[in-house]
């Protein structure tokens, strides 16, 4: 009898541990470098390329408007072309231009903060892609790794170094 309780204890033992490595292993809650340089992160982020990115891309499109409308008679016929009306007009008209963009691209900020976190199986995959993508990740960008919700990473830049860190 001494004995069968032995070998059910032993069976038990050899059962728990086998059952302790059957589980999916999380990712160990570590910083993982994607990128030594750090320089063009986000600059294909899309449209809505955020704070000093948007007022560049907004600058340009009102430069382009002004070129275009000094280049032509303004519509307000009592306006001479190339006179210092003109100048006031055209500024005017691409002042415009210059808010309606800063608007379109905080709508389009909003609308990408609100997408979801990036998701990836393993951290291999989360890595090779961020390496691979890397002007089209913004800074502050929530990683999941193996579906682990409660353990999320996030891209940020330490010491110049484009990186995944755990939040």
């Amino acid at each position: 009898m001494h004995l069968a309780a032995v070998t059910g204890g032993v069976a038990l033992l050899v059962a728990m541990a086998s059952l302790g490595c059957a589980h999916t292993q999380s990712p160990e809650r570590q910083v993982y470098v994607i990128s030594e340089d750090a320089s063009g992160v986000g600059s294909n982020a899309g449209s809505g390329t955020g704070g000093a990115g948007a007022e560049a891309y907004c600058n340009e499109l009102e430069k382009q408007c002004f070129q275009k409308c000094w280049r032509r008679k303004p519509k307000v016929p009592s306006i001479p072309k190339g006179s210092d009306q003109h100048h006031e007009y055209c500024t005017t008209q691409c002042l415009q231009v210059f808010m309606q963009c800063i608007k379109e691209q905080e709508e389009l900020e909003r609308q990408e903060s609100r997408k979801e976190a990036l998701r990836f199986p393993t951290m291999d995959a989360a890595l090779g892609w961020l390496r691979e993508h890397k002007t089209e990740v913004v800074i502050g960008t929530v990683v999941i790794v193996g579906a682990v919700v409660a353990a999320p990473y996030a891209v940020v830049i330490m010491g110049g170094a484009l990186v995944l860190a755990p939040l």
